[in-house]
């Protein structure tokens, strides 16, 4: 069956195809988080339509080489190149180092992840190990003469480009015109940092000389640090090659993030299409509008796993809502899913295993979810399958489902096995823990319930444990 997704790039579906047929492998990308704070659910949302993407991609066949980057480094608090870095004023308000609470965080989303079945990416790429890339992507911007320098930075000219900004449709002119606010040093308003000189050289954590670290620099090459867009352009293609097929990320992207990669990426690797897929997830609203962290009201998963939902609970009312549709998170929307999703398992109890597949209702199911990830018409074929008394072939067919949904509806243990009761106290340790708030405590008895193969589910009933 044919796999359309729709294109940002080209505004509409389009029938998958590789780069190469040859190499039978395409290039993922997908933009991660910026390591300064919790990921709240919005955030979250965007990671499994992610899995959703990488998952629906291994189901036709192919092979997927993912890479995700992690952002500890160069993103300003606002994306038009002003203000501090994130990183730095994390570490400043917390009194901690840059990298401790780059660990921190991401250690606290990864487990995130976890918790909702996220594929491992094949590589985490952390902008701080890719400094030297990042510097060597500016040199070739600079030697090609698409740089300029500031007394803050190094800049990319965008006026250099005939089709700058073509993924958000952007209207140059109507941009250029309409401007009212200062732009310092820049030449054009659209014009964007790709390394921010140090204000006061030895005070920031996180400081680099470029000199020291590349050769054939000039001298007005200063201390600092890289720009938020370079660092996806230089570790993508240098793990996935100068073109690549995927690129994620969520709507926001769009407008600057994305546009500035495209730009660098092409003027610096040749005119030629940098990534062939751009895919971009909808935002996760309250009824208040748009859930933000720079507005500092969130709502993060284990939030919501202490108001008694599970991880999978929320996963299914994501999945119920199209990737590409804006998703309006209420406590009622989210009872609703609670509901539909215990049905969901209960029905499951009821059904054996007859060793055969429902073909009929497995096409439908790769039909629909084909079709740019149509997970509310891929949840309606399961939920048909489950009521047809007639049909045969219920288990093995919903556990091909289960490869895309991942919703653990069927469980990897075996009937009967017994789980030993040093695993089982060390839940109830876990438990208790919780309970009293330490989650330090909570976070290593998991780690050591999984070093021993066991996966730990959270429900609204309690913990649950089932073999890996």
């Amino acid at each position: 069956m044919v796999l359309k997704l729709y294109n940002t790039l080209s505004g509409k579906k389009e029938e998958f195809s590789l780069i190469n047929p040859e190499k039978k492998e395409l290039g993922f990308y997908g933009c991660g988080p910026t390591v300064y704070w919790y990921q709240h659910i919005g955030n979250l949302r965007r990671y499994i339509f992610e899995d959703v993407l990488y998952r629906v991609l291994v189901f036709n066949g192919f092979r997927v080489n993912h890479i995700i980057n992690v952002t500890d480094v160069g993103h300003l608090t606002s994306d038009q190149d002003e203000g501090e870095d994130k990183m730095e004023v994390s570490a400043k308000k917390e009194n901690k180092s840059a990298k401790e609470i780059a660990q921190h965080y991401f250690n606290v989303f990864k487990q995130d992840l976890e918790k909702l079945n996220f594929s491992k990416p094949d590589k985490w790429a952390w902008a701080t190990d890719h400094i030297k890339e990042q510097i060597e992507l500016v040199k070739t911007l600079w030697e090609k003469g698409y740089t300029y320098f500031t007394n803050d930075g190094i800049y990319f000219d965008t006026s250099k480009l005939d089709d700058y900004g073509k993924l958000a449709n952007i209207n140059l002119e109507g941009v250029e015109g309409g401007k009212r606010i200062d732009i310092g040093e820049k030449r054009n308003k659209t014009d964007f940092a790709l390394w921010k000189f140090s204000k006061e050289p030895g005070k920031r954590q996180q400081e680099w000389d470029p000199k020291e670290i590349v050769s054939g620099l000039g001298e007005n090459w200063a201390i600092g640090y890289p720009g938020w867009h370079i660092e996806c352009s230089a570790m993508s293609s240098k793990y996935l090659g100068e073109q690549f097929e995927i690129h994620t990320g969520g709507m926001d992207h769009i407008q600057i993030h994305h546009t500035n990669e495209i730009a660098q990426s092409e003027s610096a690797y040749g005119k030629k299409p940098w990534v062939k897929y751009w895919l971009h997830s909808g935002f996760l609203n309250l009824k208040e509008g748009k859930l933000s962290k720079s507005k500092g009201g969130i709502i993060t998963l284990s939030e919501l796993i202490d108001k008694g939902y599970s991880p999978m609970e929320f996963k299914y009312l994501c999945l119920t809502t199209h990737y590409r549709k804006p998703l309006v998170f209420s406590f009622e929307n989210l009872n609703s899913a609670k509901n539909a999703y215990k049905r969901l398992k209960e029905n499951m109890l009821k059904i054996k295993d007859d060793g055969k597949t429902n073909k009929e209702y497995l096409e439908k199911f790769q039909e629909a979810i084909n079709d740019d990830l149509n997970t509310p018409e891929a949840m309606q074929v399961l939920w048909n399958l489950i009521k047809d008394e007639n049909a045969i072939g219920k288990y093995q067919t919903i556990k091909k489902i289960e490869e895309v949904f991942a919703l653990d509806l069927i469980s990897s243990q075996k009937v009967g096995e017994k789980i030993p009761n040093e695993i089982q106290n060390m839940l109830k340790e876990r438990e208790k823990a919780r309970k009293e708030k330490n989650f330090e405590k909570a976070d290593k008895l998991r780690d050591e319930i999984q070093a021993e193969g066991y996966k730990i589910i959270d429900t609204s009933s309690g913990s649950k444990l089932t073999k890996v």
